[in-house]
């Protein structure tokens, strides 16, 4: 997954004073017991859908059996836990205030010392984004160290399946290197408690890929150089720790411009580079594979397939080269994927003679995605992937293999028969959330990159997949009648549609017969009114909202519509609608079923396009205005005028779920402060008093995108993260 839900040079200083270092504990406990209360009181468990997001890195430990770690771009680190066979997360710890260092771009592991691991954190390199950290565990990742740099890195951003950038020293485990993208190399003699920039012979320019990857190859140290101009130098070794060069020989050309990735294999001597043009995963059109022999210097072509052929059906076959990993047991035994390959389909390629000849393991691969059906893609059969940068095989068994995707990562224990291997990982930037009154699903989620997700049961990824007819990839609108629970619509990017009607809860789905022409380009929220009679859906700033009484078949403009702005149904009244304009800081209501729209509330907060307007259930005309750091603002007449809730300073999503026993108002849920920490908070008496029901080991990054209560089980909510999937939390 590579979506960008939030928008948000320097010389690292040298000095152990300079580092933030500062002990962090395991997310969920060091074998990550599912359903491990947390220190609040409360038990947070994923709702499971299975990965969905781009899985960056896997890292076999070359010296015990059955330890690996993963990476990706937007959604933390893992450690497997081969007792458990799943994913355990490590990162969950990370808060609001450090949502840039959700991403990790590089991991490495200590061969002589098995419980250190250390990964490097940054998700943007922009000038909004946060520095960059570094975190060490001496326990795999029980517990956490954090040194803080001075320079940006950049998980989420072109070359995020490079690697890996980080890199213990082979003579020296207390000697760590770091590639970075815009400022060289960088070096730590303390086991990364702190870095100095250290002299190499190659200068960052404005494509921000700088060094690719740190490999090991015996004593030497090799480096991959992103910014070449296919003619220049973009592989350097060190054999001292002191000095660099770039290695005689090396490949050059349009094939070769950016080294992807490096794999040694040690009884050969051999090391082989993966090539492409552009440093993917998007982008790609053409690449190679080089073997280097480190002893002679000798390099040669092993690319497996030339891109630039022609497919059957006459396309163009234009790919890059990405994943490469060698075989532990089996000197010459290796394989390696290619990257962008979208005519011909993705294929990992396996070599046993050292890249002399060349099987493609798609051509006889067995697929069973049953655990995570939506990698049907509505209905298709799955394909072996995309977007594979990430290859490891498993140094103590030789036909177990992996490799990551867009969605998913993949493995096989005989090269043939393969199945997800993503058990406890979840990747979803979610965006909306729906915890219906009645029906099988006490879940309806709407997320980038894989649509809607009708969760029947929250421990098993959906049965259905995502949401056909059409098929989504980003949802941008999930909403349900009030008074008709039985009815929800949707919206989205898709090829075939952008809307659909259910009436059935969301378990199937019929498309718009019809759609305004601007819903293919800038397809927004939608909304259906309290009794399933009328849609509302809303286009960008640029573009009026549009209404239909007919499921979608005919569309009509709404003028006064606010442009831009999220329609808020009335849960009571059929006839009641709401939307906030942003611009101007004002509240507009409509009585007449939407066709018209009306200024109520002025005056609210104008010029920041993030905010949150709710309704609580079975209260006709009861508003909740989250405006972020501006606060929490309430209103009981239907937008006519609006306080200011007391008992929170900042307001950034709310949500509600059952009244406590006793209460005679819904429980109200809210990603806000109350003092000075952001965290999940519930409240049982109208915002009166607020508990808070996270605690530090469960914060997830940024969380302000949506939180829902379950109607039916009190306490029980929903929280939607921007890597981390859904987040839901019951009292223990």
């Amino acid at each position: 997954m590579s979506t960008l839900h939030l928008s948000r040079r320097s010389v690292l200083a040298g000095t152990a004073a300079a580092a933030a270092a500062v002990s962090l504990p395991l997310t969920q406990g060091r074998a990550q017991a599912a359903a491990t209360p947390a220190q609040s009181g409360y038990r947070w468990r994923n709702a499971v859908q299975g990965g969905t997001g781009f899985i960056t890195g896997v890292l076999f430990h070359p010296s015990v059996k059955g330890l690996a770690y993963l990476r990706t771009d937007i959604g933390g680190a893992y450690r497997w836990d081969d007792r458990r066979d799943r994913w355990v997360p490590l990162t969950d710890h990370i808060g609001w205030d450090d949502w840039n260092l959700l991403g990790v771009e590089a991991m490495a592991v200590d061969p002589a010392h098995p419980d250190r691991v250390y990964l490097s954190l940054g998700t943007y390199a922009q000038s909004w984004a946060g520095n960059g950290a570094v975190l060490r565990s001496e326990d795999r990742g029980a517990t956490w160290k954090r040194t803080d740099l001075t320079v940006k890195l950049g998980a989420n951003e072109d070359g995020r399946g490079c690697g890996e950038r980080l890199l213990v020293d082979p003579r020296d485990s207390d000697t760590l290197w770091l590639g970075t993208r815009h400022d060289g190399l960088l070096k730590s003699t303390d086991r990364g408690a702190s870095w100095q920039a250290v002299s190499f012979p190659a200068t960052p320019s404005a494509t921000g890929q700088g060094i690719t990857l740190l490999v090991a190859a015996g004593r030497s140290v090799y480096a991959g150089w992103g910014d070449s101009d296919g003619t220049s130098a973009n592989l350097y070794r060190t054999a001292d720790g002191a000095t660099w060069e770039a290695v005689p020989g090396q490949p050059a050309g349009t094939a070769a411009r950016v080294p992807v990735r490096a794999a040694y294999d040690r009884h050969t001597r051999e090391l082989y580079v993966t090539y492409a043009n552009a440093p993917g995963p998007n982008g790609q059109s053409d690449g190679s594979v080089h073997k280097l022999r480190v002893g002679s210097g000798k390099w040669r072509d092993v690319t497996p397939v030339k891109p630039g052929g022609t497919t059957a059906d006459g396309s163009a076959d234009s790919f890059g080269y990405g994943g490469v990993a060698v075989d532990a047991r089996r000197p010459g035994t290796l394989v390696v994927s290619t990257n962008n390959r979208w005519a011909d389909i993705d294929t990992v390629f396996r070599s046993t003679d050292g890249g002399r000849t060349w099987t493609s393991l798609k051509d006889r691969a067995v697929f069973d995605v049953s655990e995570t059906p939506y990698l049907n893609w509505g209905g298709d059969e799955p394909k072996f992937g995309w977007w594979i940068q990430a290859v490891a095989l498993d140094p103590y068994d030789s036909r177990h293999m992996v490799y990551g995707t867009g969605a998913t990562l993949y493995g096989t224990r005989d090269l043939k028969n393969w199945a997800p291997q993503i058990r406890g990982v979840e990747e979803a930037s979610v965006r909306q959330l729906i915890s219906p009154p009645t029906g099988t699903a006490h879940l309806l989620s709407g997320s980038g990159d894989i649509g809607v997700m009708y969760h029947e049961r929250l421990t098993a990824s959906p049965s259905r997949g995502m949401a056909s007819n059409p098929v989504f990839g980003t949802a941008t609108g999930l909403s349900l009648a009030a008074a008709k629970p039985s009815y929800v619509v949707r919206a989205g990017w898709g090829d075939h549609g952008n809307g659909a009607w259910s009436d059935d809860g969301g378990k199937t789905w019929t498309p718009f017969e019809a759609q305004p022409d601007v819903a293919r380009t800038a397809p927004g929220p939608i909304a259906t009114n309290a009794d399933g009679s009328v849609l509302l859906w809303s286009f960008g700033t640029n573009n009026p909202g549009h209404r239909s009484t007919d499921n979608g078949a005919t569309w009509s403009e709404v003028a006064s519509f606010p442009k831009g702005a999220v329609p808020v149904p009335d849960p009571v009244d059929p006839a009641r609608c709401y939307a906030f304009d942003t611009t101007s800081g004002t509240l507009f209501a409509s009585t007449d079923s939407g066709r018209t729209f009306t200024a109520r509330a002025t005056g609210l907060n104008s010029g920041d396009t993030e905010f949150q307007l709710a309704v609580t259930p079975g209260r006709s005309g009861h508003l909740w205005l989250s405006l972020k750091w501006n606060g929490l603002y309430r209103s009981t007449d239907g937008g006519a005028s609006f306080s200011k809730v007391a008992s929170c300073w900042a307001s950034y999503t709310l949500g509600f779920g059952k009244a406590a026993e006793g209460a005679a108002y819904p429980a109200v849920y809210m990603v806000g402060s109350t003092e000075t920490v952001t965290a999940v908070y519930r409240s049982d008496d109208e915002a009166k008093t607020w508990t808070r029901i996270n605690d530090d080991r469960h914060q997830w990054g940024w969380i302000g995108a949506a939180i829902a209560g379950d109607p039916r089980v009190h306490g029980r909510v929903y929280i939607a993260t921007n890597g981390r999937g859904v987040q839901y939390g019951e009292p223990v």
